[in-house]
């Protein structure tokens, strides 16, 4: 028990792997907007209580993992997470003052899991994903490539 940590009357230890994908997975996330969107996550995660323990930002996807109190739902810190980083995304780098009824960021859904006992592979997973990323369509182009 030497992560876990206590509320009132809880000890706990939940930990998820999440991915956040921006609407029609459009490439968005560089250089400065890719800083810009891990600082709002990080603060908007220092706001409700939750430990960002590694987060990625792909150019069409945002890969963490978290920990989050067993007060808070899942699926609220996601559509908490989702919609303030929304509205200072738009504010913030699209540069829109207000208004903001039809204009979408993410996608409607999510992806989540439980990282149970593999906190490390998980936490390993997201660091190399650009990586491994990479290495994939590099193999796919040379599969293309042998075909023709």
């Amino acid at each position: 028990m030497k992560d876990w940590r206590s509320l009132a009357h809880t000890k706990w230890d939940c930990k998820y792997h999440m991915v956040l994908i921006p609407k029609y997975r459009h490439k968005v996330f560089f250089a400065k907007s890719r800083k810009r969107v891990g600082e709002i996550l990080r603060e908007l995660c220092r706001y409700k209580g939750i430990e960002l323990l590694e987060g990625n930002a792909q150019p069409d996807h945002i890969h963490m993992c978290v920990s989050i109190p067993p007060k808070y739902s899942v699926a609220m810190i996601i559509g908490y997470l989702k919609g303030k980083s929304a509205i200072r995304i738009h504010r913030e780098l699209l540069k829109r003052k207000r208004g903001f009824t039809n204009f979408h960021f993410w996608i409607r859904g999510y992806c989540v899991s439980t990282v149970g006992l593999d906190e490390e592979k998980v936490r390993k997973y997201i660091r190399e994903q650009e990586k491994m990323d990479r290495d994939q369509q590099g193999q796919q182009y040379l599969e293309i490539n042998e075909k023709i």
